[in-house]
Parts: structure tokens; sequence; C-alpha cells
């Protein structure tokens, strides 16, 4: 996990000095304390979460503690009451059916993490300095993700194991 963490920061670092404009979009995860681009509308905000799964697991967080004072107060308790009654009585008399024609949702119907397609769009869209669709995102990932190595190190490998090295 390490050697993942130096390889985006070495991405990172070689887009900010490609990019210096983009210094003003570097925002830090108050979560996990990752350093990651943000929107430029979002620049220079503290409260922010990083798009690798800190907002989802904050946003989680944040439901469950809802959740668990609306049902500690009297009215929650009666509501969860006549819902638990209400699924007692559908159990009582079997299971549903489901409507004929009717199909489940396909599981896993996307191959990419959707939740990092966006951020991932988002991103290439303000270094390329033009909107970049996200059919676009999907072809480039499917495109370089498809290739092959020849050998064992990928080339940013080598300057990950320089950055491990203790300086002179």
């Amino acid at each position: 996990m390490a050697a993942l963490v130096l390889e985006y920061y070495l991405l990172l670092r070689s887009v900010l000095r490609a990019k210096p404009r983009l210094r003003a979009c570097l925002s830090r995860c108050r979560h996990c304390r990752i350093f990651f681009l943000t929107d430029p509308r979002n620049a220079g905000r503290r409260n922010l979460g990083c798009p690798f799964g800190c907002r989802e697991a904050h946003r989680q967080q944040q439901s469950t503690r809802r959740s668990v004072a609306y049902y500690r107060d009297p009215k929650g308790k009666k509501k969860k009451s006549g819902l638990n009654q209400r699924r007692a009585k559908l159990t009582a008399h079997g299971p549903k059916m489901a409507a004929p024609g009717a199909s489940a949702p396909k599981k896993g119907s996307g191959q990419w993490n959707e939740a990092l397609v966006e951020p991932v769009r988002r991103v290439s869209s303000w270094i390329e300095g033009w909107w970049v669709s996200r059919k676009e995102i999907l072809t480039m990932l499917v495109k370089v993700l498809r290739q092959h190595t020849i050998c064992r190190r990928r080339k940013i490998d080598p300057a990950v194991a320089w950055l491990k090295e203790p300086p002179p």
C-alpha cells in the first residue's frame, strides 16, 4: 500500500509541476490526510474528504448516526415497531412473488469502480484544459489497463524505489 501512495504522490507532483495553476486546487483529506486535487470552486476548503473512500465512509457513518438517533426517540420507536409488525405479517403469508417479466438488476454490470471514474474524469479535464467525457475516460482505462508490460517492473517503480532510499 505504501508503494501505491508513493507512486500516487510522485504522479501528483509531476502533474503539479506541469500545470502549476492546479496547485490552488490541491487539498488535504480531513480524515486520512492524503493530498488530492479538488474542484477549483472548493479550493481552500479544509473540510473535504478524499475521493478514495473517505467521503463515502464519512457519509455512511453520519447516516448511521442519524438513523440510530431517530430510532431511539419515542416517535422513531413507534415507527420501527410498525415496520417490524408489517414485516412479520408479510413473512407469515409466505415469500413475496416477483411480478412476471420483472428481472433483478444486474450486479456488477460496471467493470470499473464508479466512485473513482468521476474523479478521474474531473482531474483529467483539469489537466487537459477541456471537458473530458465519461466515455473517453472509460475508453482510456480499457486501453491503458489492457496493455501488458514486457518486464516485471513498471517504469514508475524505479522512481518509487529511489524515493524510499535514504538521502546521501
